[in-house]
């Protein structure tokens, strides 16, 4: 049995051709730019001031100290049970619950619940109670006025250490593995926020920030004055603050899901991955976040050249507009593993320890259902969200185009919609191993 797999979904699982649905997803951005030019002259997306405010009572909810303090304690017991589980329960990973928690329940379905939710880690994240509470025993953090220089380039880090971990050593699955990680990464975080202050999470912990993110594609949304609101994920995703580091985040999410679909085609089975080792498993993912960068970063600086703006901040007012195609591309790779594998996160956690006799919610007999979803409704799944994905990306960067340089023309924007083009095509070619 083959547990944990990622990118789930073949060639064989697309019931369309595979070059109509190649063709038909880039002309879907191309001609999608080309309605954008004839109907969308000027910036129609609100700012950090509007929305339709939330009831007061439905705020005060979301921003209580009690309520946050609770929701991290309970993500604090079900982090230590977690690692207790991968440390004292059974070896096997089918039968271990610790892999299937990280791996698919929380690293999975953090992208549901941001979008429907809003930044939920920020608000559950257990590591930020536990380094408030070390805090009378350390004293006032040190380091805290350096950073705002670091920007987002802690989370690209984390993130890339995660991403890294998630697919390339043969061992990802070991729950002794995933003990130390998470034991890990906590100690690092802590450390780290103990030093810069609590706020270093929303910069340093790749979790926080990869939920924050997400949520920028949610209909929740915060005015400039704190108001929470309703609001188009458009106007979200147009008010994320262009910080450094922003780049580097979003390319990994890009780079690992390129690298992703890398590893099933033959091409890297019979040539660079064939070692299967962590050398070439690590030299394949830098070699794609690299990639998709140096295409991210070429398209940008051409189009701002082509638009007379200044080189320096161009990638990054710009990487914004590249969110949903992250999201698309993350909904199409892990949405069937989600649904299927997601299943046995349930049926362990009826008995975490694998004790004899214990089945505390009546699950522990239970087999995944592979009839839950259908290998047609994975591939429409897949193919619309890496369609949807691009067509939204494509909408944002001509609306950041019409706010930066309003006078320019719009073929100055060609450069960077060409780039999302090949990301249409390519990405959907590495999902279906093409």
């Amino acid at each position: 049995m083959e547990v944990l797999a990622h990118g789930v979904g073949s060639r064989t699982d697309l019931p369309l051709p595979l070059g109509l649905a190649l063709y038909g997803a880039g002309a879907a951005t191309l001609v999608s730019f080309v309605v954008l030019l004839l109907l969308w002259r000027t910036p129609k997306l609100g700012d950090d001031r509007s929305g339709r405010p939330l009831p007061t009572a439905l705020q005060r909810v979301a921003d209580s100290g009690a309520v946050r303090r609770g929701a991290q304690a309970v993500a604090l017991a079900l982090a230590v049970l977690v690692v207790a589980a991968a440390l004292a329960g059974p070896e096997e990973t089918s039968r271990n619950l610790a892999p299937w928690v990280l791996y698919v329940t929380f690293w999975v379905g953090l992208v549901p619940a941001s979008l429907l939710l809003g930044p939920v880690w920020r608000v559950a994240n257990p590591l930020r109670l536990v380094s408030r509470l070390l805090r009378p025993l350390v004293g006032p953090p040190r380091g805290a006025d350096r950073l705002p220089t670091l920007g987002l380039w802690p989370a690209a880090a984390a993130l890339l250490a995660f991403v890294w971990l998630e697919l390339v050593p043969a061992g990802r699955t070991d729950p002794d593995v995933v003990a130390a990680w998470l034991i890990g990464y906590a100690v690092v975080q802590i450390g780290a926020s103990l030093w810069f202050g609590e706020e270093w999470f929303a910069a340093g912990d790749g979790f926080e920030v990869y939920s924050t993110l997400l949520a920028r594609l949610s209909v929740l949304g915060r005015r400039d004055d704190g108001r929470l609101v309703l609001r188009s994920p458009l106007t979200n995703a147009m008010t994320t603050p262009a910080r450094p580091g922003l780049v580097a985040v979003v390319m990994v999410l890009l780079g690992s899901t390129a690298f992703d679909g890398l590893t099933r085609t033959v091409w890297w089975q019979d040539g660079p991955g064939a070692a299967n080792d962590v050398l070439s498993g690590t030299l394949g993912l830098a070699g794609s976040v690299v990639l998709v960068s140096l295409l991210y970063v070429a398209g940008t600086r051409l189009s701002g050249r082509l638009s007379r703006l200044p080189l320096g901040p161009q990638p990054r007012l710009f990487a914004a507009t590249v969110l949903p195609i992250a999201l698309g591309y993350t909904v199409a790779h892990y949405f069937s593993l989600l649904a299927l594998d997601g299943q046995t996160t349930w049926i362990l956690a009826s008995n975490p320890f694998g004790t004899a006799g214990v089945d505390l919610f009546g699950t522990y007999g239970n087999v995944v259902d592979l009839r839950a979803v259908s290998a047609d409704l994975i591939a429409y799944v897949q193919v619309g969200a890496v369609v949807t994905g691009h067509v939204l990306g494509v909408t944002l960067a001509h609306e950041q185009a019409l706010r930066v340089a309003p006078r320019a023309p719009a073929s100055d924007q060609l450069p960077l919609v060409v780039v999302m083009v090949l990301f249409t095509v390519g990405g959907l070619g590495l999902l279906f191993g093409f």
